[in-house]
């Protein structure tokens, strides 16, 4: 058994071994990556400049942006190096940081969207109490404890998969160090280890979910409740852009982990895992910059003021 531990590299079989296909992928994923960390990054900084979005809903979603930025960086690098080098070759220690990192922040988002959700409950059921409400303390606490959740979660992940034995094949059948995929290299018994991973993926899906399902529900009751046509449109553009998020992060989510290991299938899982962790943190941005009235209007401000700039500049 020492010996069967004396795993020093993976090699990631990567989404493709046709040479053709290398360069153009180097190119998709990196405007990908481009665009996820100037939408990310542009989103904090539109959010930490403009005045008038220094609100709960906004502060929320700065963290997410924050939280799809590292997320998505825990990942992409890395493929983008695999198409451009053909750098397949990851370390054990390597290994265990990416899925600490990806496994951490993608929790992180899970209850980063239940708290933005329940934000949206209070807006929309509980208007006169909302500042009483959601109070800079009380949004601190949400956040605060969705990290908390989100790196309590990975390390535990990481405690339980690293400390199995790696002794047949050391190619992982997947882009990157996902739990999956790396726990099926191991030769111990991994009967507990798929149960604690079910268990606890379904449980941090499952209470964001109801946390969610819950607020929509009451959400719904009021608007239904709405005699004004236009109380009606404002309340839904409000939720629009999170529900739009909640459908992209759990429809990939409940797809890529809620299932045994049995019904697993790693060229299906490899696609699902290029869409929940390289696109939707490109997504997310636009969705919020698209759909939502205030950020559309933050930008166009921004950009007015990149413009006199440039003039008085010139």
């Amino acid at each position: 058994m020492d010996n069967s531990t004396e795993v020093k590299n993976f090699i990631l079989e990567g989404l493709t071994n046709v040479p053709a296909l290398q360069l153009p992928l180097f190119i998709l994923f990196t405007l990908i990556y481009l665009s996820s960390i100037f939408g990310n990054l542009g989103m904090i900084l539109l959010i930490f400049l403009d005045h008038r979005l220094h609100t709960p809903m906004y502060f929320f979603l700065s963290n997410l942006s924050l939280v799809d930025f590292g997320y998505s960086s825990a990942v992409t690098p890395k493929v983008m190096a695999e198409f451009l080098l053909g750098d397949k070759v990851i370390s054990y220690n390597a290994c265990a940081a990416q899925m600490f990192f990806f496994v951490g922040f993608a929790t992180v988002e899970n209850y980063l969207l239940a708290s933005m959700a329940y934000d949206r409950y209070a807006a929309v059921c509980k208007p006169l109490h909302y500042t009483t409400t959601m109070t800079t303390g009380a949004c601190a606490c949400l956040v605060i404890g969705s990290y908390i959740c989100g790196f309590l979660n990975a390390s535990f992940h990481i405690g339980d998969i690293f400390s199995l034995s790696f002794c047949k094949s050391s190619v992982v059948h997947h882009f990157f160090c996902d739990v999956p995929a790396v726990m099926a290299l191991s030769c111990s018994d991994k009967v507990i280890s798929e149960a604690i991973l079910v268990f606890m993926s379904s449980f941090n899906v499952f209470f964001a979910l109801l946390v969610i399902l819950i607020s929509y529900l009451f959400i719904f009751v009021t608007i239904s409740k709405m005699h004004s046509s236009q109380g009606h449109q404002k309340a839904l553009s409000t939720c629009a852009s999170h529900l739009t998020a909640v459908s992209l992060f759990y429809g990939t989510v409940i797809f890529m982990y809620l299932q045994p290991s049995s019904s697993h299938s790693m060229d299906t899982d490899k696609m699902a895992s290029v869409f929940y962790a390289i696109i939707i943190p490109m997504l997310n941005p636009l969705v919020y910059s698209l759909r939502n009235k205030e950020v559309k209007s933050a930008l166009k401000k921004s950009f007015e003021k990149a413009k006199l700039s440039l003039g008085l500049g010139f």
